[in-house]
C-alpha cells in the first residue's frame, strides 16, 4: 500500500519505492545471515521470494485499481496463499485495504516523503465510513 501511494508521487516517489524495496531485500538478506543461514541457500531462496513479491506486487496493484472482486481476488491468492475458508475474513481484508489506501491518499505526499512515517488504520474501528485525516508531523531538523 506504500509503494501504491509513494507512486503518486512522480519521480521522488518512484525513486522511494525502489529505496524501501531496496532496505527490505537488505533486511531479509541480513537476518538470513544472523539465523546461520547457509549462503547458497539464502540466495537461491532469495531468488524465489524476489519473484514471489514481484508476482504479489503485481496482483494488489491490480486489485487495488479494479472493483473490490479483483481485488479480493489478489487477497486470496497472495494474502491467504489460496486457502481462506471463511468469506468473512477475506471481506474484512477488502474493506481495510480500501480504507487504509483511502487514509494514505489524504496523507500529505511531502510529509510522507520527509519523514517516513506512515500511520495504519485499525482493523476494524467503530465507524468503518470515517476517514481520520492524519496528524501533521513534526519534524526534528535541529543541527540543519
Amino acid at each position: 500500500m506504500c509503494l501504491v501511494r509513494m507512486k503518486q508521487e512522480g519521480r521522488t516517489g518512484k525513486y522511494m519505492c525502489r529505496v524501501i524495496v531496496h532496505f527490505m531485500w537488505e533486511d531479509v538478506e541480513h537476518r538470513g545471515r544472523v539465523m546461520g543461514v547457509n549462503p547458497y541457500i539464502l540466495k537461491k531462496n532469495m531468488m524465489v521470494m524476489t519473484n514471489n513479491f514481484y508476482a504479489a506486487i503485481l496482483g494488489y496493484d491490480e486489485g487495488i485499481l479494479s472493483d473490490d472482486h479483483g481485488l479480493a481476488a489478489a487477497l486470496w491468492r497472495t494474502f491467504f496463499n489460496q486457502k481462506c475458508e471463511d468469506p468473512r475474513q477475506l471481506e474484512l481484508l477488502v474493506e481495510y485495504v480500501r480504507k487504509q489506501i483511502q487514509y494514505l491518499d489524504s496523507m500529505n505526499g511531502e510529509d510522507l516523503l520527509l519523514t517516513g512515517e506512515v500511520s495504519w488504520r485499525p482493523l476494524v474501528e467503530k465507524n468503518p465510513q470515517s476517514v481520520l485525516k492524519p496528524h501533521s508531523p513534526i519534524y526534528n531538523d535541529e543541527g540543519l
